[in-house]
């Protein structure tokens, strides 16, 4: 589902929601999520799974342009755990 559908999506199931209107809340909803994870590193959502923010020690890898080894630095990535109900709902 792209950003484009979902604003469509959530303007139909919602009365009488411009697409101006639903695509502020689809972008208010994603910035609050993103504020969040760098505030406090976890946002759980019930009945639809829990992110968190994981940090990936530095390792080495190669490049593969040249076949040289590199130290890749470490870094911060999201996470994302299912909630048990999401689960078997697939």
């Amino acid at each position: 589902m792209t950003k484009g559908e979902l604003i469509e999506s959530i303007q139909k199931s919602s009365n009488g929601l411009s697409k101006k209107a639903a695509e502020e809340v689809v972008g208010a909803v994603f910035s609050t999520l993103s504020k969040a994870l760098k505030k406090e590193g976890r946002v759980a959502y019930p009945g639809f799974g829990v992110f968190t923010v994981k940090k990936r020690k530095a390792r080495k890898g190669r490049n593969p342009k040249t076949g040289e080894a590199i130290t890749i630095k470490p870094s911060k990535t999201v996470g994302f755990k299912p909630a048990p109900s999401l689960k078997k709902s697939l």
